[in-house]
């Protein structure tokens, strides 16, 4: 569940300056980070420093800024090599990958897929990532709703694939 404060401050002498802070809390297994959250007309939104503009803060798009702050901050990802929400075709049908990450020649490294904490990692949610994978063969596929991480290696030479709970930093796979 997605817990938020609203708190309001007075900012300055005039009565009608005031200042919304919210705090947002859904328990991730993730470092806590600061977000840029705001209040619209149409709900609340959370500022997606990938894409430099605000998106709905719903639970699966809590999960996507958490992990991708967690793969910049603490896993050492660039974020200039890193897009969200990346439309490619798949047959035929215009689909998103949730985030995807280049190495530093521009081919895709790794693509991560998210699903709300409610949402149980399934062999329906490892299919999705797979058929993107046909189009974007990417090495590193990570599945993850915020509590359990999956991260899949696939070897294209030996056609093979070993599975890990363990998310490598970037230094560690980007001249593999």
């Amino acid at each position: 569940m997605l817990i938020v404060k609203k708190f309001r401050y007075l900012c300055g002498t005039k009565p009608d300056c005031k200042i919304t802070i919210f705090f947002c809390r859904m328990q991730l297994n993730l470092p806590e980070h600061k977000f840029k959250i705001k209040e619209t007309a149409h709900g609340l939104v959370i500022f997606d420093e990938l894409r430099t503009r605000y998106v709905a803060l719903t639970p699966e798009e809590w999960v996507r800024q958490n992990f991708v702050a967690y793969l910049i901050t603490h896993k050492g990802f660039p974020a200039a090599l890193m897009s969200n929400e990346v439309s490619m075709m798949l047959n035929g049908i215009k689909r998103r990958c949730d985030t995807l990450v280049c190495d530093n020649h521009g081919s895709t490294l790794l693509i991560a897929e998210y699903k709300a904490p409610s949402v149980a990692i399934t062999q329906q949610v490892f299919d999705q990532i797979v058929r993107y994978n046909m189009v974007l063969r990417a090495r590193y596929l990570i599945v993850t709703n915020g509590l359990q991480h999956y991260l899949c290696t696939i070897n294209y030479e030996k056609n093979t694939y070993s599975f890990s709970n363990d998310i490598p930093a970037y230094s560690e796979i980007a001249n593999r």
